[in-house]
């Protein structure tokens, strides 16, 4: 069950609220009466990241980085 409660209430008590959040509870908050955000907790942790994970994968050609035609070239400065 979620709570509302306004821009200034939240402010004001961030800190309880984000409390609440922690143990579960979902916190609405509204501008003039009308729901603008929900705070809610983070589930779970994120993924660690592996370096090389994709190594093998990707593929670059080796004039990756040559000048492009002029052609193609004055296509961008039209």
């Amino acid at each position: 069950m979620a709570v509302t409660v306004n821009v200034h209430e939240a402010k004001t008590h961030f800190s309880k609220l984000l409390a609440r959040v922690s143990l579960g509870e979902e916190v609405v908050i509204a501008k003039a009466g009308k729901p603008v955000a929900r705070l809610v907790a983070i589930k779970g942790k994120p993924r660690k990241r592996v370096p090389g994970l994709d190594k093998g994968k990707i593929w670059m050609s080796p004039d990756f980085d040559a000048p492009l035609p002029d052609d193609i070239l004055d296509l961008f400065y039209k």
